[in-house]
């Protein structure tokens, strides 16, 4: 092991035993239970028992965005890692082995040998890369993309991040301005391709019957963003008829939004999807999984959440657009800056400025996706790199 690796190992491992109490913590709440014992205890979680091209994703949005890859991939043995519960339970629908991916410490001893390992976006794990590299693994970073706020903090850690760099093989990123970034911190072999969520194949899983009149869906929405929605609509609603529908981010989250939502919204009627499944109220909380989809199905605006509060970054546009809304989001949308590039009609505001977005939607046009990716030459470059 050289002697950087030796050091960033001993780094990790001090770290993990500083860390201990709170993880410890956090294996009480819901949201951590079965990923905080796999990564950081290794329970139920041993190494891959096959070779294959090994995916490393975050959470749910990239473990979607890998479906249209793994759809040219077919014959290929698959594996794949994660960070969060969500992103777990959406790769498992692949049908590939998946574990959650360890704390770094125990990756040099946990890693087999792999012919491919292919990282989505922004998850840089030194010693990800570093471990797959001495088992063999060439490294590919898919979707690869550093914001203009996140790329100060890497270039002040430049000296870290060319090491990093130059233990992967082939970069492809979203866009021109992520190639500039890549290359003033030392990486090489990089190719422009787009943003690869835009080859996803957007769908529903249930078809509802449109209610009559104006349908709002306030979507993926975060803490503190429900209630400048409601608010909002609540003013709105006395100029033109509507329903809102709400459908938070977080599912240990639907409890906090139905308080808010009884607490603010009294003159109206309200229902949670999960007791009702009708759209006769004014107000509606889809407190259910997997329903986000069929919402924008059925709805005229989405105001997209995410993007109301500076420490997000917003949400995929992609899939409104593809439904046809109307978008409404925020001004903090900067982790989503390429695929807004793509999506045509979209209108970003402060939480004070929504109820004014919505009177500008009666004279917009829908919005539209107006680009489309082809995912050819990533699939050419794995196909030719597994061995």
């Amino acid at each position: 092991m050289k002697p950087f690796t030796l050091f960033y190992t001993f780094l990790s491992a001090l770290l993990y035993l500083l860390a201990l109490v709170p993880l410890l913590w956090l294996i009480s709440k819901p949201k951590y239970r079965k990923s905080i014992p796999a990564r950081f205890f290794l329970r139920a979680n041993p190494p891959f028992k096959r070779k294959g091209v090994w995916f490393h994703v975050c959470s749910l949005g990239e473990a979607r965005a890998l479906k249209p890859v793994l759809g040219q991939l077919n014959g290929y043995p698959i594996n794949i890692t994660v960070i969060t519960q969500t992103g777990y339970h959406e790769s498992k629908k692949y049908g590939a082995q998946v574990r959650y991916l360890p704390y770094e410490m125990f990756l040099p001893f946990w890693i087999t040998r792999q012919p491919l390992l292919v990282v989505l976006e922004a998850e840089f794990w030194y010693l990800l890369f570093a471990a797959a590299r001495a088992k063999g693994a060439k490294v590919v970073l898919l979707n690869a993309r550093m914001t203009e706020k996140s790329y100060p903090k890497y270039r002040r850690l430049k000296w870290f991040y060319s090491r990093l760099f130059d233990r992967v093989d082939k970069i492809f990123c979203q866009s021109e301005a992520d190639r500039q970034r890549f290359e003033s911190l030392g990486a090489g072999n990089i190719e422009v391709i787009g943003n690869i969520k835009l080859a996803q194949k957007v769908t529903t899983t249930a078809l509802y019957d449109k209610p009559e009149g104006e349908v709002i869906v306030a979507a993926s929405t975060h803490d503190g963003e429900e209630y400048a929605i409601i608010k909002a609509f609540l003013n709105y609603r006395r100029q033109k008829s509507s329903k809102l529908i709400i459908v938070p981010r977080h599912p240990e989250r639907f409890g906090t939004v139905w308080k808010l939502i009884t607490e603010n919204a009294k003159e109206l009627n309200f229902s949670r999807w999960s007791v009702a499944k009708t759209f006769d109220s004014d107000i509606i909380l889809v407190d259910a999984m997997g329903e986000l989809n069929n919402m924008y199905a059925i709805s005229d605006i989405a105001i997209l959440g995410g993007a109301f509060r500076d420490d997000v970054g917003g949400h995929n546009p992609l899939e409104p657009a593809h439904f046809g809304c109307k978008i409404i989001t925020g001004k903090h949308a900067y982790m989503q800056q390429e695929l807004f590039k793509y999506v045509s009609n979209v209108q970003k505001v402060d939480t004070d400025s929504i109820e004014e977005a919505l009177a500008r939607c009666s004279t917009m046009e829908s919005s539209q996706i107006m680009e489309r990716i082809d995912l050819e030459r990533v699939v050419d470059y794995l196909k030719e790199n597994y061995n």
